[in-house]
């Protein structure tokens, strides 16, 4: 990566000093290259300094060097026009890059030209991957082209002393994007600051959608619990936690407590959202993340949110994605007002374009390790680096929900941002159109489409359709593919992994979800799962937990007729829905292992969550209560390789109202994650394996991974967990690549 992070002008510094004369250019496959002339001596300073002092952004391992006659000579060093020379496939675009220490400076000093200016940027910050248009970056071929520079900035453009040399962002409130005000209708509002009206609006309790980098936000008073109740209404968002933008690290402070990993994954260039624990006399909306122990944080990463903070004066404001329910990230203004004028109040609009959209990224510490829930802005399209080379050029669809693909060059596997549920037209489309933007940038074609064993994923019938007579299709099981991404990353040959989600095709075609599987490059074996249960009416069972606990309690417990008539207001139509349940049970023909479905039927007995209306919401609740429990005497029932799980949902409903919730709720996360440990430790010992991971959306639960950690580490095995691929749907892509790219090899 070495182009739009500064490296030209660093390179010009570089030749400057050691008196070499050439040029640098930049290369339409997204490389640099540099012609030196001058003493030997000198050159080889030179190449020193490359290796050594490359800037903080750069990224590569080494260069090419090549010996010329010297025909031409060059009088000076410069930085040459750009070059369509595209020879090279795997080199990255920058991500976005979060405003630096020194423009924020700027912001602040009413002596400099850029004071409160809301487009700050310099060569080492700003945007970077949703302007590029094309490459080589430069400033033509990005939505930057729109705005002509004036006689001030063109002087720090070619000014090889000024930070701004040869920044392709530059610009300055004379020359550069604007903002603007309008109504939910777009009818745009004469405004002399429009920072300083919107915080107004928003203190007043207003709905704001802001235009950012990547995408528009909603963003709301973080203290004002009326309005977010009414942006949840509007928007039909009845729990899902919402993110915040706070103002600063002591306002972090105030209302959460971050340990210092997770201040460090706060203050870092690519500022995500991280998950905080909640402090005690937590103050912030309890609706902003409502039944949760945590709350995701993020610190401004653009000169607009910091100036928005500071004429809000509050600690913290909310600012989550803004998209109907289901639909791609909404990024440009027209599209705005069509999709979202009627959730929003008011518009706080600026007219640079986004060349594609990208939404924040999510990071939490599980186990003093970070974990990636969502890898988007600030990380992509940064390649993750695999033990293995492959030959063919890999391209991988991704799971149905939360999807993402991966291109895979040689040794680099490149995710892309967050492309969220395939299912839908809008999302599909933004799906079809990013593959081949970015493989376009990336100057490749796939050789090899890896995708999903289900048949009917809109992601594998995509991979067929892409497919011709020099593409070949390699469908991967979902656990598998899950598992292989996290070989790929720590660069294992083989592995024991315990992969828990909510649902996967599995080879059999039943529903999987909590599997103890053997795995190397190309193969697994599934050495062990959880017990399956009945799903009372197939996905209905998956939104409302009282189906599952009638499933898995079936013949088992008496009364249980009673039971559900007692709870039959958790269900949409009462009574008559209760009767329809009996009469199907034992009928249905739909079976899981699902880890998340015994967790749904766990918290729907333990009363913490009676429905599920954003996705692992009943799991997630049910982790936030257990973590303040103790836990119970209550060894894991395995009966060969199966993990009795009916024996722990009759458990907790003979002892609820027993015994604390929390208790109850701490012993299910232990049962089920030792029960899995035990399984997986066992048959690593058969065939002498030392390595134990775990992968899966369940992966993200703090609690369930403490326990694994524990149990396998007490074996002397190495326990591996994700920290730099998403472990649930989100990191898939990159799975389903790597055991793709070995069979066909």
């Amino acid at each position: 990566m070495v182009q739009g992070i500064g490296f030209r002008p660093f390179i010009y510094r570089l030749a400057a000093a050691n008196n070499l004369r050439g040029f640098i250019r930049n290369r339409k496959d997204a490389a640099v290259e540099i012609v030196l002339q001058g003493y030997e001596k000198d050159i080889n300073n030179f190449l020193h300094g490359i290796r050594e002092r490359k800037p903080g952004l750069a990224y590569y391992d080494d260069f090419i060097v090549e010996e010329r006659d010297g025909r031409t000579e060059f009088h000076d060093f410069s930085i040459s026009a750009s070059s369509e020379d595209h020879r090279f496939t795997g080199s990255a675009i920058p991500p976005d890059i979060s405003i630096c220490s020194e423009c924020i400076k700027e912001l602040h000093s009413a002596q400099d030209r850029r004071w409160h200016y809301v487009f700050n940027t310099c060569s080492e910050c700003g945007p970077r991957f949703t302007i590029i248009e094309f490459l080589p970056y430069d400033r033509a071929k990005t939505t930057m082209s729109d705005f002509s520079m004036c006689e001030q900035c063109i002087r720090e453009y070619g000014n090889f002393l000024n930070r701004r040399f040869h920044a392709q962002t530059i610009s300055c409130k004379n020359c550069g994007p604007k903002l603007s005000m309008a109504n939910s209708d777009g009818t745009v509002i004469d405004v002399r600051d429009p920072v300083t009206h919107a915080a107004k609006l928003l203190k007043e309790g207003a709905i704001l959608a802001v235009k950012g980098i990547g995408g528009f936000h909603l963003a709301t008073s973080a203290l004002n619990t009326e309005t977010i109740q009414r942006l949840r209404k509007i928007k039909n968002r009845r729990d899902k936690p919402l993110a915040v933008m706070a103002k600063d690290l002591d306002s972090v402070r105030s209302f959460a407590i971050p340990v210092d990993a997770e201040e460090d994954l706060l203050t870092s260039h690519v500022k995500p959202i991280v998950l905080l624990r909640k402090r005690d006399d937590y103050y912030l909306s309890a609706l902003i993340s409502p039944h949760l122990h945590n709350i995701g944080v993020m610190l401004p990463y653009a000169s607009l949110h910091i100036m928005l903070l500071g004429a809000l004066g509050e600690p913290a404001m909310v600012m989550t994605s803004a998209n109907p329910s289901n639909e791609p990230l909404v990024k440009d203004n027209e599209e705005a007002v069509r999709r979202i004028g009627t959730i929003a109040d008011y518009f706080l609009f600026h007219n640079r374009r986004i060349a594609t959209r990208c939404d924040d990224s999510v990071v939490k510490i599980n186990n003093g390790r970070p974990c990636m829930i969502r890898r988007s802005r600030g990380y992509v399209p940064l390649p993750i680096r695999l033990n293995d080379h492959f030959p063919d050029r890999i391209l991988a669809l991704g799971a149905e929900l939360n999807d993402t693909f991966a291109i895979v060059l040689d040794d680099k596997a490149f995710l892309s941002q967050h492309i969220g549920g395939v299912d839908n037209l809008e999302v599909y489309m933004f799906l079809r159109n990013e593959i081949d933007r970015l493989l376009n940038l990336m100057n490749t074609k796939p050789d090899v489409i890896a995708c999903d064993l289900h048949p009917s994923m809109h992601t594998t019938r995509m991979a067929y359709l892409m497919a011709d007579n020099d593409r070949s299709v390699v469908q991967v099981q979902h656990h598998h593919a899950h598992a292989a991404s996290l070989m790929a990353e720590h660069g294992l040959e083989e592995m024991m992994c315990i992969v828990c989600d909510g649902a996967g095709y599995g080879s059999d075609g039943k529903v999987w979800g909590g599997e103890v599987i053997f795995c190397d490059k190309k193969n697994f074996n599934r050495m062990g799962n959880l017990m399956e249960q009945p799903m009372i009416g197939g996905d209905l069972a998956t939104r409302y937990p009282l189906r599952m606990v009638a499933g898995i309690l079936y013949n088992k417990v008496e009364g249980l007729d009673d039971y559900l008539y007692s709870k039959s207001h958790y269900l949409p139509s009462g009574n008559k829905e209760v009767e329809l349940i009996i009469e199907n049970i034992g009928k249905t023909s739909t079976e899981t292992s699902s880890t998340g479905r015994v967790l749904d039927a766990a918290s729907f007995i333990l009363g913490i969550c009676h429905e599920r209306t954003y996705e692992g919401e009943p799991a997630m609740k049910l982790e936030s209560v257990a973590l303040s429990g103790r836990g119970m005497d209550i060894e894991p029932k395995i009966n060969g390789s199966i993990l009795d799980t009916t024996f722990l949902i009759q458990y907790l409903l003979e002892n609820n109202g027993k015994c604390p919730a929390s208790d109850l709720a701490f012993t299910t996360h232990a049962y089920l994650a030792r029960g899995l440990a035990g399984i997986a430790i066992d048959q690593a010992q058969k065939i002498g394996v030392k390595a134990v991971g775990f992968s899966g959306g369940v992966a993200y639960n703090e609690l369930f991974s403490r326990f694994l950690k524990q149990e396998v580490e007490s074996f002397d095995m190495r326990f591996v967990q994700h920290e730099k691929v998403p472990p649930g749907d989100g990191g898939i892509s990159i799975g389903q690549a790597c055991v793709a790219g070995n069979v066909i090899s």
